[in-house]
């Protein structure tokens, strides 16, 4: 129920907020890459979060790029 949740809050969001969300989250999967490679992360499947999460938002971006075609 928490996934459809944040695909819903995907679809309301524009063009250039999913950008900044794009963003944001590749920003934070290099830094849990960097503690994982330093063994200072704790909690190793935030990797894979994050990971299913940009690939969410890529999915939204061309889902509304296709749509104003």
């Amino acid at each position: 129920m928490k996934i459809n949740k944040f695909v819903e809050d995907l679809k309301a969001k524009s063009a250039a907020e999913l950008n900044e969300e794009l963003v944001a989250a590749k920003k934070e999967l290099f830094n849990l890459r960097f503690q994982n490679a330093t063994n200072q992360l704790e909690n190793t499947s935030r990797i894979k979060e994050v990971r299913k999460n940009i690939a969410r938002i890529q999915t939204v971006i061309t889902e509304q790029a296709n749509a104003s075609k």
